[in-house]
């Protein structure tokens, strides 16, 4: 284009040049009129000879300025698509004190100044994704016309790699929900909010959609299923509570009241009223006390006294210090034998651990007469186990047992006393302690229950005494 520009120009200076020339040739030819026709016929011939000369020094010249002129603008030109397509690191040469220096000047501190807002914009826009990937929260922006914008990582964790910039967000989820509080922010340009549960499969979010400034919507994910869970947990566990309390209560008034209405109650039967009234007095208090261990260690604050401890130690005293529960019951407590690994244990916890095992145990062990308590060492671990020879446990109920009021027969559990916690204290101990528990039945052979506990560090473990000899 420079070239075609330049070669018109030079064009337009030749029939300039050359009618200049024309119009030297007439005013001589007027100013020499009267003279004769040899002097004009010289004077014509001289002023021609004079303009073509003049054209002859002018062209070359004229041809190089233009070369000049057309070699820095094209440098120009290449300079400015470089800038066009992207290259902001382009720069043109500088030299000179003319014009052009000046405007070459310019637009090299211009190319550098797009350069460093380019690259301030790109470090902000980084940035500013790192800190949304980062986010908990699943964030997505939608396009006025209900395309996908932009996700962060969390957003593309929940709902897949179909997920992406440029494809509609109706084709990528199918929560109605989601999609519902952004056709609203999109439509009323106002914020909605709403609860999705189809977009991931056993999780809620709180969705908050909100309109952009520039055009589109932004929409907010946060998943609410821990707090869901909460709340359905503290909903059941007041329910149960209330129901554990409000058999023996009632029972207590009733007699209680029975009592107060007989001016003089036959001693026997007081006595049998009152002793029922005590056994539910009892397992009122047992239900209270189970609460509060409970919550002693669920708290954050629980904290265990943990020391060095044999295996074979542990065993030995929890099969001696539990030996009274099973001594009316004809029930043997028999040791399966432990090694001599030394764990990490707090004495008094695993002693209540070992109590509601037993206990539990007790409950269906009459048919098997025997439970057996042992112990193996593992790799990194010793696992205890705690067996019964009862009826054994349905493997449906096996992953359930350690939840709170948890009862695989609800009529036997409460006549022999039970209140539905000591598994689930039995499970917070033992994690506490860094282990595992889980339970193993087979139908009509018992239950075993396996715990195990790490081993101590090799740090902890008592070292043996030195003795030192003098040499005299």
């Amino acid at each position: 284009m420079t070239h075609r520009f330049f070669t018109k120009l030079l064009a337009l200076f030749l029939l300039l040049l050359l009618f200049h020339t024309l119009i030297l040739e007439l005013v001589f030819r007027g100013m020499v009129e009267q003279r004769g026709a040899t002097t004009l016929h010289v004077l014509g011939r001289d002023a021609l000879w004079a303009g073509l000369i003049a054209l002859a020094v002018a062209v070359p010249i004229s041809v190089w300025l233009a070369g000049r002129i057309s070699a820095r603008l094209e440098v120009v030109v290449a300079f400015v698509r470089r800038l066009a397509e992207g290259d902001l690191e382009a720069r043109i040469p500088e030299g000179g004190n003319d014009e052009f220096s000046a405007m070459e000047g310019a637009l090299n501190r211009t190319a550098e100044r797009l350069g460093r807002n380019f690259a301030e914009l790109e470090s902000r826009r980084q940035e500013l994704a790192a800190i949304l990937d980062s986010m908990q929260e699943a964030v997505v922006a939608i396009t006025p016309e209900g395309n996908i914008r932009w996700s962060n990582a969390v957003m593309v964790r929940i709902a897949g790699t179909q997920i992406h910039a440029g494809r509609p967000l109706a084709h990528s989820v199918r929560d109605p929900e989601l999609l519902a509080c952004v056709k609203g922010a999109l439509e009323e340009h106002r914020v909605h909010f709403g609860r999705a549960s189809v977009l991931a499969p056993g999780h809620v979010f709180e969705v908050h959609a909100a309109p952009l400034p520039s055009g589109g919507a932004l929409a907010v994910l946060h998943d609410v299923t821990s707090v869901e869970v909460a709340q359905k947990s503290r909903r059941e566990f007041v329910a149960n509570v209330s129901h554990e309390l409000r058999t023996p209560l009632t029972s207590i008034q009733g007699y209680v009241e029975t009592l107060l209405e007989e001016p003089s109650p036959k001693p026997e039967t007081a006595r049998e009223f009152l002793g029922v009234i005590l056994k539910n007095a009892i397992r009122m208090n047992r239900l209270t006390e189970d609460l509060l261990a409970l919550a002693s260690v669920e708290s954050p604050d629980y904290k265990l006294a943990l020391q060095p401890a044999r295996a074979s130690a542990l065993l030995d005293d929890a099969i001696e210090s539990l030996g009274g529960l099973v001594v009316d019951s004809g029930v043997k407590l028999q040791s399966a034998g432990a090694p001599d690994s030394v764990v990490m244990a707090d004495p008094d916890a695993l002693n209540q651990v070992f109590g509601n095992l037993i206990e539990n145990a007790l409950k269906y062990a009459k048919d098997g007469k025997r439970i057996r308590v042992g112990a193996r060492a593992l790799d990194h671990e010793v696992q205890f186990t705690v067996q019964d020879f009862g009826p054994g446990i349905s493997s449906e109920h096996l992953e359930r047992i350690f939840e709170r009021f948890y009862r695989i027969d609800k009529a036997r559990s409460r006549e022999s006393g039970g209140t539905g916690l000591g598994l689930a204290i039995v499970k917070h101990i033992i994690q506490a302690h860094g282990g595992r528990i889980w339970a193993e039945s087979e139908l009509g052979k018992g239950v075993s229950f396996h715990f195990t506990l790490p081993l101590a560090p090799v740090a902890s473990l008592p070292q043996p005494e030195t003795v030192s000899h003098q040499i005299q």
